[in-house]
């Protein structure tokens, strides 16, 4: 009986309605991301921010989008550079672990010794520092 009634265009105003609904949770859940992870707003103006984006939902959200859209592409640039030079500092760390330790510091100065860089008795000597710590 109901299919009967609900037609194609109501099937696609009703998809429509439910997009809109999920393109606005996402803004809010963007927007108040931002207003908690804004290290220039106060704890005051963060309040202000959410109480108002709750209040008024739609006005808060595009109110927020205009005044504060540029900051909201900063903060991500921001997180964005500190996640690569995470992943990059982590990549640099994993690829000369292997030659840490006082394994990789023997390795190193038998390579010292063979190159010629320091003497035999440098190279016990230093060795046995190395054993002894």
């Amino acid at each position: 009986m109901l299919a009967a009634e609900f037609g194609n265009g109501q099937v696609l105003w009703s998809l429509l309605w439910f997009t809109l609904f999920f393109i606005w949770v996402y803004l809010f859940i963007i927007v108040v991301m931002d207003v908690f992870r804004s290290p220039d707003l106060g704890g005051v103006a963060k309040f202000l921010w959410v109480l108002f984006v709750l209040v008024a939902p739609y006005i808060g959200i595009f109110a927020y989008l205009i005044i504060r859209g540029h900051k909201m592409h900063e903060h991500a640039v921001a997180d964005a550079k500190a996640a690569d030079a995470a992943a990059q500092a982590y990549i640099r760390q994993a690829a000369s672990g292997a030659g840490t330790g006082v394994a990789g510091e023997l390795e190193r100065l038998a390579d010292l010794r063979s190159n010629g860089v320091i003497t035999d008795a440098e190279f016990e000597a230093r060795k046995a520092k190395l054993l002894q710590d």
